[in-house]
């Protein structure tokens, strides 16, 4: 069967229509899919609730309250664990498998969730922030992997995104629950605290789950691999899948040379796609979305929203706005595809920044009108509508697909470990920076960022909507070695 003909492919479901799997169509990928995406959900409300746990940590302890700098601290060190993560995450990923991630990363959730609960000072609640970071990077890269290889191609984009509706979902609930206990004694104990509840029951759930089935398959281990398979795909297409899978292993058995894990980087394609795949996660973050989720009570506060439960329910409203555009993105992101989607998306970031920047600027300026910090406000909801259904999904969808299997956990962690660099720098120095030059010149410089986030879409991101892995990998092999020359496996590139 040539390539054009690989099963999930758009050759292959027209010629095979009645073998094309819609979204719902099968059970079982939709249970194995929302298990996995509780790591999503965990990823949201962990990076969402500290937006409104800091105001009730700032009126215990007055120092908090009295240092930017320890304010930043406390958001950021769940990026600095993320960080470790992602990068930690992509060996785990790789060497034991999506499963073992998924349990570490539940267990990290746990123990950083009730060393919050207990913290007698905010010390205690910096490791605790450290430790469920680490949790948020293993599930950050872990999730999407796990989804992307149990799903059919033609519904793949649309299922990865899910999780990332989980993320959001997450990040809504994080809103719901700190609003819910503006009154509650206690109060940012029990938002930190309450995480370790869905951590509980994916770990539950990840004991009765199998493993990615391409992952096994890479790992020899066929006749598991076929098991998984055939509860995703019916015959005849399982046939299909199984030998596109069987044909890969056999190009790699060819050569007893494998690339050590150091050297991947040295191969041309590789570079090429984690170039495209970095860079996404980078300029997700640099746009802004950590600041904006992070930090819009205390944006909201500064607007002229100064009471902490208005501040709260604004924010409520933006994250509501976040998980809806999430679920458009679901639906576009399989249709559309991923690069008008992303052109899209910054498009309209663009046009949110400059409404979002002349407003603040203006009420920096000593106009306290009312209607200025209304504006601001909008700008943050047409921020978020636009951001949610191309740049919220789109890198964590794309950093699923672009890597071949033998390395895919090593570089969508290293991938996410830019994302959470980016976002630790975002996060410890926006707050600082508003201070310094004003908040409406900081959402600014973010405009500038989105403009060059849009040029390099344009240039470096390819269209990787219904392919096969293996035609994903082409595209890169094709950029790297040109589109004339014979394409051979990277292992007998690797080995030449």
């Amino acid at each position: 069967m040539g390539m054009s003909m690989n099963a999930g492919t758009s050759d292959y479901l027209k010629k095979y229509p009645e073998r094309r799997i819609s979204f719902f169509q099968s059970s079982y990928i939709v249970r194995v899919s929302f298990a996995a995406g509780i790591g999503g959900l965990l990823f949201g409300y962990d990076t969402g609730v500290i937006s409104g746990a800091l105001l009730y940590i700032n009126e215990e302890f007055e120092y908090v309250k009295k240092s930017y700098l320890l304010q930043e601290i406390i958001v950021s060190m769940a990026l600095v664990g993320a960080i470790f993560g992602a990068a930690i995450g992509g060996y785990i990923n790789d060497v034991f498998g999506r499963r073992i991630a998924t349990i570490i990363a539940d267990l990290s959730f746990i123990i950083g969730s009730m060393i919050m609960a207990f913290a007698p000072n905010p010390m205690l609640i910096i490791v605790g922030r450290f430790l469920v970071g680490l949790g948020v990077g293993f599930a950050s890269i872990t999730a999407p992997l796990y989804i992307a290889e149990v799903s059919p191609s033609e519904i793949r984009g649309g299922l990865v995104s899910a999780n990332c509706l989980m993320i959001t979902g997450g990040q809504f609930l994080s809103y719901v629950i700190n609003y819910g206990l503006t009154r509650v004694p206690g109060t940012w104990r029990w938002m930190l605290g309450l995480a370790a509840t869905p951590a509980l029951i994916q770990l539950v759930l990840m004991m009765f789950l199998p493993e990615s089935p391409r992952w096994l398959y890479h790992k020899n281990r066929k006749e598991e691999a076929t098991t998984v398979l055939s509860k995703i795909y019916p015959s005849p297409r399982l046939g299909d899948e199984i030998a596109i899978l069987e044909d890969h292993l056999e190009k790699e058995s060819k050569n007893k040379v494998k690339v050590k894990f150091s050297d991947v980087f040295k191969l041309k394609e590789i570079r090429l796609a984690f170039i495209c795949g970095a860079g996404l996660q980078a300029f997700q973050q640099f746009v802004g979305i950590s600041v904006i989720m992070y930090y819009s009570p205390i944006i909201i506060q500064m607007a002229g929203f100064k009471s902490n439960e208005s501040a709260l329910f604004l924010s409520l409203v933006v994250s509501a706005l976040n998980a809806a555009g999430t679920i458009l993105g679901i639906y576009l992101i399989d249709i559309a595809g991923r690069k008008k989607l992303v052109i899209g998306s910054l498009s309209g970031v663009v046009g949110a920044l400059i409404l979002l920047s002349v407003s603040c600027i203006i009420i920096g300026n000593g106009n306290k009108r009312q209607v200025f910090g209304w504006l601001a406000i909008a700008g943050l909801g047409v921020y978020i509508l636009f951001f949610a259904p191309g740049m919220g999904p789109v890198p964590w969808t794309l950093n699923s697909e672009i890597y071949p299997e033998e390395y895919r956990g090593l570089c969508a962690g290293m991938s996410a470990t830019v994302n959470w660099i980016s976002s630790v720098i975002m996060s410890t120095s926006f707050l600082s920076m508003a201070e310094g030059i004003g908040l409406g010149q900081s959402f600014l410089i973010l405009l500038g960022v989105a403009v060059l986030a849009i040029v390099f879409v344009i240039i470096y991101m390819p269209e990787t909507k219904g392919l096969t892995f293996e035609e994903v990998a082409d595209i890169w092999n094709q950029r790297a070695y040109g589109k004339d020359k014979n394409i051979e496996s990277i292992i007998e590139k690797a080995s030449a």
